[in-house]
């Protein structure tokens, strides 16, 4: 069966245990036709705070993980809407999984473009050297562009600003719909403000 990537929307801080639990049942159901691999991409970085470094793993997009699915029978009669049909057991399996919200997309799910894919999983390179997060100001309201990361090169506003822990959620247009994605620090910098406004004509 032709496997799609789509995104997936889970509760906050439980998408190891989601993927955990995805992986399991495949084997476990037999999905191995329906279900492909489950990642939740992820990068190393580097952090200073109060004079010490420290490194750790973090998430491209916290809230999300990727997933490989035959969800649409091509083989079959498209419905009275042109679309094709859905394979029931794919659709049933992942309503059962705990801490699964649903998909990221309109109404009907939307498989990520080959490109999508390829920026994510390609974003940083086995072996490229940690980034290292600068000390800058944010405000909710700003304008920012995403430098670094799955969201690399959008640009939104930022909603929340969390100056201790140097993180912030920013409201970007992807996946065919407005969502907001956590960043950290330095993985976005400030648009300058004749930037946001489009030319007068």
């Amino acid at each position: 069966m032709d496997k799609q990537w789509f995104v997936l929307h889970t509760l906050t801080g439980q998408e190891n245990k989601v993927r955990k639990s995805i992986v399991a049942r495949v084997k476990l159901e037999r999905m191995e036709d329906y279900i492909g691999r489950c990642e939740i991409p992820t990068e190393r970085v580097v952090e200073k705070k109060n004079g010490r470094t420290t490194k750790r793993t973090r998430m491209f997009f916290p809230g999300y993980v990727l997933c490989e699915l035959a969800l649409y029978d091509k083989s079959r009669d498209l419905d009275e809407n042109g679309r094709p049909a859905i394979y029931e057991r794919t659709w049933q399996f992942l309503r059962e999984t705990p801490g699964l919200i649903g998909f990221v997309g309109s109404e009907r799910p939307v498989p990520l473009k080959q490109s999508e894919v390829d920026a994510i999983f390609s974003n940083r390179p086995a072996g490229a050297p940690p980034v290292e997060r600068p000390k800058i100001d944010f405000s909710v309201g700003e304008t920012v562009k995403v430098i670094d990361g799955a969201f690399m090169g959008l640009t939104g506003q930022i909603s929340m600003v969390d100056p201790d822990k140097g993180k912030l959620k920013v409201e970007v247009n992807i996946f065919s719909r407005s969502v907001q994605v956590d960043a950290e620090y330095w993985q976005v910098e400030k648009v300058p403000v004749e930037e946001t406004f489009e030319p007068a004509e």
